[in-house]
C-alpha cells in the first residue's frame, strides 16, 4: 500500500479509454465542438494493460472503465478480457451512456466486466434530446434492460441540474425501483469542462432527500461503503438509492481515485489542472521498475484537495475557461472520465 501526503490510500484506478463520446451532455460537453486526442497518442490495450498491471502491484484493486464514451473504443471487450485476467482485482466496471450497450452487454460480461453503470438523466424523449443533443432515450432504456438481464444489479447515474430535470427525482426513484436497479444522483459539479455551471442549478443532496422522503416515505441511512463516493440510502421498501454530494460535500478526506486518460496523461484529481504523461516513457523503453517509481512518486507527492478548494473558492463559477481547455483537452470532463 502507498499513501499521498494526506495519507489517502491508493485503491481505484479509472482508465478513460477514449475522449470521444455520441452524446453532448449539457453538464459535461456544453460547447458546439471539441479539440479531439490524435488517435495516434491512445495508449494501445497492451500498454493499458501494462499500467494497470502495475498499479494493481501498488494496491490498486478496483479498475473503472470510462471515457468519453468507453463503447465507441473499438474491442473494447478485448480489452476488459485483458484486465480481468490481472488476478490480484476485486472489481473490474465500467460507465456507459447505454446508447451502445445492448449490443454489447453479453460480451463485456463474458469478457470478465463485474459491474456496469449507465448514465441516465431523464426518462422524457424531448428533454433528453435537449439534454444531449442526440435522440437516442430508446437506446440507452434498452442497454439498461439488457444489462440487468445479463448482470443482475446495474447502477443508475443521474446528474441533477435545478430547473432542468429534478423535477424528475420521483419518477427515476421509481424507475429504478422497476428496474431493481441502484440509482445515484450527483450533484451539479463545476469541473473542468462544465463551462456552464451555475452554482444556482446545483440541487444539493438535502433538497434530494426531503424530496425522496415525501414521495415514498421514511428513508434509512446505510453504512459508509468504504472511500466511495455516494452515500446510501434505503426506503421501507427495501430499494437502496445513493447520492453522490461532491459539490456541497467533499469527499476529498476519503479519494483514493487516480485517473488515466486515453493518451496516457495521469491525474490525482479529477479538478487538477497538470497531469503526468507516461505515455512518453511507455514509448521510450521505460522498465516495469522505472514506471513503478515514476507511479509511486505521483501518488505519494499527490496533496490534491480539488472540490475542498472550489467549495471554498470566491465568486465560484465555471472553472477553466473554454480558450485554455482548447489548448489542453485533457483537462476536459470527457477526456478524463469523471
Amino acid at each position: 500500500m502507498i499513501l499521498d501526503r494526506w495519507q489517502r490510500p491508493l485503491g481505484h484506478l479509472r482508465i478513460s479509454v477514449t475522449d470521444r463520446c455520441n452524446l453532448r451532455c449539457a453538464y459535461c460537453m456544453p460547447e458546439p465542438d471539441y479539440v479531439w486526442l490524435p488517435r495516434t497518442t491512445l495508449l494501445t490495450f497492451e500498454e493499458l494493460t501494462r499500467v494497470t498491471r502495475l498499479f494493481a502491484g501498488l494496491g490498486v484493486r478496483h479498475v473503472r472503465l470510462t471515457g468519453g464514451e468507453p463503447l465507441l473504443r473499438a474491442q473494447v471487450a478485448d480489452l476488459t478480457a485483458q484486465l480481468a485476467a490481472i488476478g490480484t482485482l476485486d472489481d473490474l466496471a465500467m460507465t456507459t451512456n447505454g446508447v451502445l450497450l445492448a449490443a454489447q452487454a453479453t460480451r463485456l460480461r463474458e469478457a470478465g466486466l463485474r459491474r456496469i453503470t449507465v448514465s441516465l438523466d431523464t426518462l422524457q424523449r424531448a428533454r433528453f434530446e435537449a439534454l444531449t443533443r442526440r435522440d437516442h432515450l430508446a437506446d440507452v432504456l434498452a442497454g439498461i434492460d439488457a444489462a440487468v438481464t445479463v448482470f443482475g444489479a446495474v447502477k443508475l447515474d443521474t446528474v441533477l441540474m435545478r430547473g432542468v430535470n429534478d423535477d424528475e427525482i420521483e419518477a427515476l426513484v421509481a424507475f429504478a425501483g422497476s428496474r431493481h436497479a441502484e440509482i445515484r444522483f450527483i450533484e451539479y459539479m463545476d469541473v473542468p469542462g462544465a463551462t456552464h455551471w451555475e452554482a444556482a442549478k446545483v440541487v444539493s443532496r438535502s433538497d434530494i432527500l426531503r424530496r425522496v422522503q415525501e414521495a415514498f416515505g421514511d428513508i434509512e441511512t446505510l453504512a459508509p461503503d468504504g472511500p466511495a463516493p455516494a452515500s446510501r440510502y434505503r426506503l421501507a421498501s427495501g430499494q437502496v438509492f445513493g447520492i453522490i454530494a461532491s459539490t456541497t460535500t467533499p469527499f476529498c478526506s476519503t479519494c483514493d481515485r487516480i485517473r488515466l486518460t486515453a493518451d496516457g496523461h495521469l491525474f490525482s484529481c479529477l479538478y487538477a489542472t497538470q497531469g503526468l504523461d507516461i505515455r512518453t516513457p511507455l514509448r521510450t523503453g521505460a522498465s516495469d521498475e522505472d514506471l513503478v517509481a515514476l507511479l509511486t512518486t505521483t501518488w505519494q507527492q499527490r496533496a490534491d484537495r480539488g472540490a475542498e478548494a472550489r467549495l471554498s473558492a470566491p465568486d465560484r463559477g465555471a472553472f477553466i475557461a473554454v480558450e485554455d481547455l482548447r489548448r489542453a483537452p485533457q483537462l476536459e470532463m470527457h477526456t478524463r472520465g469523471g
